[in-house]
């Protein structure tokens, strides 16, 4: 992790706070696909909540790669997040149920923790790239 990205990493981890809505990307096989999801920073990790049957999942199981945009305001001015690497399934029922116990929303969308069609996917990432509001310098960060 870059030093300079030790002086940016609070900035940019209080932006994940409060479920931010951000774009997913996935590969369907060559061509990219982008869905709004609900991004959850929680337990110095990054999950996405979603359906079993979602073409995210299948594309996820044929290719991990995966880049997201979170957008964000400060009065009239925007910045942005955007991150790279790669998502993981997870398989794990304690993580299952400690993430979906930490998320308000699971019981609008899934009926138990042992619903089939909850999957947890974890978002492990590789690069960020940070555009403060009100400036025009886009910093990028291997980690």
């Amino acid at each position: 992790m870059s030093s300079e990205f030790k002086d940016f990493k609070a900035e940019i981890w209080r932006r994940f706070k409060d479920y931010p809505h951000m774009f997913l990307a996935t590969q369907e096989n060559d061509q990219p696909r982008v869905r709004l999801v609900t991004l959850v920073n929680f337990d110095q990790g990054f999950w996405v909540l979603t359906g079993t049957r979602s073409a995210k999942v299948r594309q996820i199981r044929e290719n991990r790669k995966i880049e997201f945009c979170l957008l964000f305001d400060e009065g009239k001015h925007h910045g942005y997040i955007r991150a790279a690497g790669f998502a993981k399934i997870i398989s794990d029922k304690e993580t299952k149920v400690k993430v979906a116990k930490h998320c308000d929303f699971f019981s609008k969308h899934w009926e138990s923790f042992d619903d089939p069609n909850y999957t947890l996917l974890e978002l492990k990432l590789d690069e960020i790239e940070y555009l403060r509001p009100k400036e025009s310098v886009v910093r990028k960060f291997k980690l």
